[in-house]
């Protein structure tokens, strides 16, 4: 019985196949009986109306030229177009195209003659089989039986390079051509438009071929200059992703990806690409695009050091940039993102245990605060965004009253200087000096330091400091002289208003009360700068004041010092500029002084530019990238660092030489004891030089006490291995 039901299943799987067959027969042969058809139409035509035939002669040539070979070409044209026309769902994963094993061999002649046709004189025929080997080229290599030449066409790498640079280059141009759209450019509504006419139910699977074809082997590349190029040209084409909605979906994750986790360039053409998307398409796409863009920042900004402080930066201006896009959709996503944080706070201010603490103290928290911040100040002016400003700035003011020790002011110094940039975007006073003046009365920084000099501290890349380094020298100087300049910033800010001197009263006060108070000359000394730049700054508006009439509440008051506001003449706002100029040196020797690794894996903004005029510099960059021997599905020949090679090919030399030695029996105890110490000596040179590998949150050094303990280790084993060798040439000599 069993043997009888699969002979049963068997036929039944044959039958299927020959009626699959015989379907493919019938449309072709009902095809080739259509272009018959329509050929005898044409001689009745010819015969009937000779003068309607000379204008189709005239004005549609190609019309007219049917002859026999472009019958059986349309006819497998047509078996291809329902090939081709596939559901969205399936264009990401392998095409599951049903094709019998085919042993072509894709040439260079053969794209070549194509790619000819296609630019002389726009063949239908050439743009399908060029898209066929499109297809075959960016699905190489996934068959999961391991010989993908026995569904796919065999083609070399210079082949690859060949097809992958035209239709990269020219395919939109082609498709703009037979869809009849503009050169460049497209917006929605004229993709939706497009959808009822005839030229898309004619030419739909061709995008959808490209599109798919071209998201597939994005997937599969790994080097990002060939991941740049292939973005660069395929942005020209993101009006098109309207009208496929699955595939605008897939593009979109695949270039948050590469915009939160590439290097060199490709953040930037990401980024282009992503902008490009939401300019074009709109609604379709935007929430996708800010819900994305905001995740992966805050992925991407966990941790912070001193290397990666310019990526963020750069990935925070990118999400500002993206959110200026479309303002009204963008508010209510800050709106929701900036309650979050706000909840978060209330939940600390609630709970008061360590973990609530610690998710408002960590660099997420403090990264998306800076976001918003950011934001808010770039769209201060706009009637959307500025009500954000408010419950921003509460939160803010929480955040850095939370915990008020000592321990955490690098952090609180980060909260009053988004607090400053918030107050002069939008022109509104926020208390900001009480913050920084309760600072002052700690003993942490009112006494003098008993932790010695320490190592210089920078306030910019930690959120809290130990308690070592709490009682530093280093870290005194760089609290007292950051308070001093954001002070001075924030009361340059109002160093024009008509009531400075009522605003300055209260942080003169408390500033004379911390220069009597304080033990240290340096900071006594700052300090009395600061107040003589406050007293002339009120001298120099209480002299305006006395010459006018009108009462304070007149709006009137608000323009008196606009001449000297555009100037800058007060004698507090130049001398935060001088402060300015003095903190920019001091981040500067600090960078200098840090090792900064991958530092300039963000600073390619400014060699950015989004204009049409650079399509030949992209073209010839395009050439030089698809020039490689890579194939998709094959292994990349990924070479070892130098280092590592040099490592190798030491070891490998010490050994030669240590082989020599033992065969010839000639080393000596001193030669020995000498090649010991130079390795040791190498050793120590390695741990002490700067490119070690380090804890990225704050290294310790060794005590003095501790390194000299370890250097005579070293020295004691050095020895006794030296002794143990010579005791082991003299046996072997003894032996001989």
């Amino acid at each position: 019985m069993d043997a009888d039901d699969t002979v049963e299943s068997l036929d039944y799987e044959l039958s299927d196949e020959d009626e699959e067959g015989s379907t493919g027969s019938r449309r072709m042969s009902k095809s080739k009986n259509k272009a018959k058809e329509h050929k005898e139409q044409l001689h009745r035509l010819q015969e009937k109306d000779p003068d309607f035939f000379q204008f189709l002669k005239e004005h549609d040539q190609e019309l007219l030229e049917f002859d026999d070979e472009d019958i059986e070409e349309s006819a497998d044209s047509d078996i291809e177009g329902v090939e081709t026309v596939v559901d969205d769902e399936s264009i990401q994963g392998d095409l599951d195209f049903e094709e019998k094993p085919s042993k072509n061999i894709v040439t260079a002649e053969m794209v070549d003659s194509w790619c000819k046709s296609i630019k002389e004189s726009g063949k239908v025929g050439a743009i399908r089989s060029l898209m066929r080997a499109f297809r075959w080229a960016s699905h190489y290599g996934d068959d999961e039986g391991g010989d993908s030449s026995a569904r796919l066409g065999t083609m070399s790498s210079s082949v690859f390079n060949k097809i992958m640079i035209f239709v990269l280059t020219e395919m939109d141009g082609i498709l703009r051509k037979l869809l009849k759209l503009p050169a460049s450019g497209g917006k929605k509504e004229t993709i939706k438009d497009l959808m009822n006419t005839r030229q898309w139910k004619n030419y739909n699977h061709m995008v959808k071929s490209y599109l798919g074809n071209a998201l597939h082997i994005l997937n599969q590349m790994t080097d990002t200059e060939m991941i740049s190029f292939t973005l660069r040209r395929l942005k020209c084409s993101t009006s098109l992703l309207a009208a496929l909605p699955s595939l605008l979906r897939r593009y979109i994750k695949v270039a948050l990806h590469f915009w939160g986790t590439g290097g060199g360039a490709l953040p930037v053409v990401s980024f282009l690409f992503l902008r490009d998307l939401c300019v074009r398409i709109g609604s379709d796409c935007l929430d996708e695009c800010y819900k994305g863009v905001y995740k992966a920042y805050v992925l991407n900004c966990q941790f912070v050091n001193a290397s990666k402080l310019q990526h963020i930066q750069f990935l925070g201006n990118c999400v500002i940039e993206l959110l200026g896009v479309d303002l009204a959709t963008a508010y209510q996503h800050a709106f929701v993102f900036i309650r979050q944080l706000g909840m978060i706070l209330r939940e600390a201010l609630t709970m008061k245990t360590k973990e609530a603490f610690r998710k408002v103290y960590e660099w997420k928290f403090i990264n998306c605060l800076e976001l918003w911040t950011g934001a808010v100040c770039a769209y201060s002016s706009e009637a959307d965004f500025r009500p954000l400003a408010y419950p921003l700035t509460q939160i803010i003011l929480g955040v850095a009253r939370l915990v008020p020790t000592a321990r955490y002011f690098p952090l609180r110094l980060r909260c009053v200087r988004m607090l400053n940039r918030i107050a002069a975007a939008t022109s509104t006073f926020i208390p900001v000096s009480m913050l920084l003046l309760d600072m002052l009365e700690m003993k942490e920084l009112n006494r003098s330091a008993t932790g010695g000099v320490g190592k210089a501290v920078d306030l910019r890349a930690i959120l809290k400091v130990s308690k070592p380094t709490l009682k530093t020298r280093a870290f005194q100087e760089a609290c007292v002289y950051a308070v001093i300049e954001e002070l001075a910033e924030h009361l340059a800010q109002w160093s024009y208003s008509i009531a400075f001197f009522e605003l300055s009263f209260i942080p003169s006060v408390r500033l004379r009360g911390f220069c009597k108070s304080t033990k240290v000359e340096r900071f006594r000394k700052e300090m009395r700068q600061l107040i003589r730049q406050i007293d002339a700054t009120s001298e120099f508006t209480n002299r305006r004041r006395t010459s006018i009439s009108f009462l304070p509440n007149d709006p009137v008051a608000s323009s008196v010092f606009e001449a000297e506001k555009k100037s800058g003449a007060s004698p507090l706002s130049q001398y935060a500029v001088t402060l300015r100029q003095r903190a920019q040196q001091r981040s500067d020797a600090l960078m200098r002084s840090s090792v900064l690794v991958g530092e300039k894996s963000s600073v390619f903004g400014e060699q950015m530019s989004d204009s049409d005029e650079e399509d030949n510099a992209i073209n010839e960059q395009g050439s030089a990238v698809f020039s490689s021997s890579w194939l998709p599905g094959s292994d990349s020949n990924v070479k070892p660092p130098k280092v590592e090679q040099d490592g190798k090919k030491k070891k490998k030399k010490k050994k030669k030489r240590n082989a020599e030695q033992l065969e010839g029996g000639l080393a000596s105890d001193e030669d020995i004891v000498e090649d010991l110490v130079l390795s040791s000596d190498e050793d120590e040179d390695m741990r002490d030089s700067p490119f070690s590998e380090k804890d990225g949150d704050g290294d310790k050094e060794l005590p003095a006490k501790q390194k000299t303990k370890k250097r005579k280790a070293a020295n004691k084993r050095s020895k006794k291995n030296a002794e143990s060798q010579g005791k082991n040439s003299k046996k072997r000599k003894k032996a001989t």
